[in-house]
């Protein structure tokens, strides 16, 4: 059986892959939060995040994602990830994300590091 946060990250590569606003909404809480990075001002609510989601949606095909869970407690999430958009650079990831006992996100905060494209 998947984990609650293995379950979560599938579901927002699901979203991403997509794009399709239910698919986005259906991972966070009504009053959630989310930070593009640590020190930005978060999108708070559901369909703020949903808003802000597709102002800034990466085109499917475009990029590709691979992650790990680096730890698990039962409402607290770390993933380090990779992103690669072939077309320009690519990204290493670490998502802090806050679960809510039904599995949605309260809480995410991405940090990124851009690192030279290697073609």
């Amino acid at each position: 059986m998947a984990s609650r946060g293995a379950e979560w990250v599938a579901g927002y590569v699901a979203a991403w892959e997509s794009n399709d606003p239910a698919e986005i909404g259906a991972l966070f809480t009504d009053d959630a939060r989310y930070f593009t990075s640590p020190d930005s001002e978060p999108r708070v609510g559901r369909d703020a995040i949903v808003a802000g989601w597709l102002e800034d949606l990466d085109d499917p095909g475009s990029w590709a994602f691979d992650w790990r869970l680096v730890h698990e407690d039962h409402d607290f999430v770390v993933i380090q990830g990779r992103t690669v958009y072939p077309a320009e650079r690519d990204y290493l990831n670490l998502w802090i994300v806050r679960l809510a006992d039904d599995g949605r996100a309260t809480e995410y905060t991405e940090w990124y590091m851009a690192r030279s494209h290697k073609g």
